[in-house]
């Protein structure tokens, strides 16, 4: 059977020297293998598929059978790794807290223990007679946060 620990070796030497960074890898019992990976400016059709190669020249298939897909991380998928978070500092991402609380936010900052974010509400403000936007602050514990989702704003 194959581990995780048998593929990183193959999936470091490729992403070495590149902004390619690795958010997820996973290997089942029958040795399907699944790896996303992503980049500040997005993956290529073209990366994937030459990790795809580097991984199959790794291994010998005829050891070892295995199936194999390698993939960018999806735009609809929750952040997982720093490495996102970091991508998508100055952009609107979805928050959902674990007391299950949504909010819609700009990604300020991001530590691998907490994220930091701006949004904006309708307050009261004294000498108006409507509310006004107020931009307000507030940081995260990763551990408070259920998922975190960019937004995806379609240009016309």
């Amino acid at each position: 059977m194959i581990t995780t620990q048998d593929i990183q070796p193959a999936i470091d030497r490729f992403i070495t020297g590149t902004d390619i960074f690795l958010v997820s890898l996973k290997v089942s019992a029958d040795n399907v293998i699944e790896v996303s990976i992503d980049s500040p400016q997005g993956v290529t059709l073209d990366q994937c598929a030459a990790l795809s190669d580097a991984i199959h020249a790794a291994f010998d298939r005829e050891k070892e059978d295995f199936e194999l897909t390698v993939s960018s991380a999806g735009l609809d998928q929750p952040l997982r790794v720093l490495s996102q978070y970091l991508k998508y500092i100055g952009k609107e991402v979805e928050i959902v807290l674990k007391s299950g609380k949504k909010l819609t936010v700009t990604l300020s900052e991001a530590t691998p223990e907490a994220i930091s974010v701006q949004y904006e509400i309708l307050q009261k403000v004294e000498g108006k007679k409507r509310k006004q936007p107020v931009t307000l602050a507030a940081t995260y514990l990763l551990t408070e946060i259920k998922s975190t989702k960019p937004i995806i704003k379609w240009k016309d």
